[in-house]
C-alpha cells in the first residue's frame, strides 16, 4: 500500500510555510498529490490547528476520504469530518501516546487484511 507523509519532506514544509504560511504545508500538498479515492490520516491534540483543517477543506473539495486522530473534544476539525477517533483528555502527552496506539493497531489490522507480514 503507497503512503506518504505530508510532514516528513523539510524541504516542502520550509518552502511551502516561507513561501506561502505554515496554515498552508498540509493542503498545497494534498492539492497536488491527493485524488480521489485517497486517504488523509490527520493528528492533532487540539482538533483546531489551522493546517489541518485547511488540509482537511482541500482534501475534502478532492473526494479524498478523512480520518482524524484528535484529543481533548475534538476542536473545529471533529465538525468537518464523520470518522474520527477522539481521545477525550487535556493532557497533551496522553493523547499522542493513545494516537500512537492506536496508529500501531490499525496498520496491524490493515497488514492481516491484506496478508501481509505473514
Amino acid at each position: 500500500l503507497a503512503s506518504i507523509s505530508l510532514s516528513s519532506d523539510i524541504s516542502v514544509l520550509t518552502c511551502v510555510a516561507n513561501d506561502y504560511s505554515y496554515e498552508d504545508v498540509f493542503s498545497r500538498q494534498i492539492s497536488s498529490l491527493g485524488k480521489k479515492g485517497d486517504l488523509l490520516i490527520c493528528l492533532s491534540t487540539s482538533g483546531d490547528s489551522p493546517n489541518i483543517i485547511k488540509a482537511i477543506n482541500e482534501a475534502d473539495k478532492k473526494g479524498i476520504e478523512v480520518l482524524c486522530f484528535l484529543g481533548k473534544k475534538g476542536g473545529k476539525a471533529s465538525k468537518l469530518v464523520k470518522e474520527k477517533i477522539i481521545v477525550e483528555s487535556n493532557t497533551t502527552a496522553r493523547i499522542q501516546e493513545i494516537h500512537l496506539m492506536i496508529g500501531h493497531i490499525i496498520v496491524e489490522l490493515v497488514e492481516d487484511l491484506f496478508g501481509y507480514g505473514k
